[in-house]
């Protein structure tokens, strides 16, 4: 495994690919890959929410908007090293970035909602003004097979700027228990499907 890091490391070093990756600047709806060599643990998928951050594990939130994937992997770096008996080694990379399709303008006002975890498609997406949680599911093709269906977040921030968390059970929507499919969705709004538990 170091060994493929060792290979990834030298091979960003290529002048073209190296002034590649400290040209682009991260922007929210990116989906950045973390790795770290000394605990694959934390190694994940993150998502940069619309206030630009991401989380990761012992690390906490870390800004990552605006900034190149090294200044973001060296921040990273830093917030770990105190559970480590050195500085951690990061890798971050871009997974997919945030599309924005320039024909959206002919077909009329959007809002931007983001996706995370286990669902079959993560990332920022445009919708119409009025799509509601259910309707964003089924556009982004459902769930993946690990998927908690039951503890579905939707996080939304109010005016003041504080972030309210929303519970989200998709099997009593299903059901006819619940209603909160039908929640209209507003710009900026994040869906988490967290992964199964053990005998979840």
């Amino acid at each position: 495994m170091k060994q493929f890091f060792a290979l990834v490391a030298a091979v960003l070093m290529l002048p073209g690919l190296a002034s590649a990756q400290d040209n682009y600047r991260v922007k929210p709806g990116d989906l950045l890959q973390v790795e770290v060599i000394e605990d694959p643990s934390i190694n994940r998928q993150v998502l940069v929410t619309p206030d630009g951050r991401v989380s990761v594990p012992l690390a906490g939130t870390v800004r990552a908007s605006g900034r190149s994937l090294e200044q973001v992997q060296a921040d990273i770096a830093s917030k770990l090293a105190p559970n480590f008996a050195t500085k951690p080694t990061v890798f971050v990379s871009v997974n997919s970035v945030a599309y924005e399709d320039p024909t959206l303008a002919d077909i009329g006002p959007t809002i931007d909602v983001y996706v995370l975890g286990e669902v079959a498609s993560a990332g920022k997406f445009a919708v119409s003004p009025g799509t509601n949680i259910l309707q964003l599911l089924a556009e982004i093709g459902g769930f993946s097979d690990f998927a908690a269906t039951k503890r579905i977040q939707l996080r939304r921030k109010d005016k003041s700027g504080a972030e309210r968390v929303y519970n989200v059970n998709y099997e009593a929507i299903l059901e006819g228990q619940s209603s909160v499919g039908t929640t209209t969705l507003t710009s900026g709004d994040v869906i988490i499907v967290p992964q199964r538990r053990l005998f979840e």
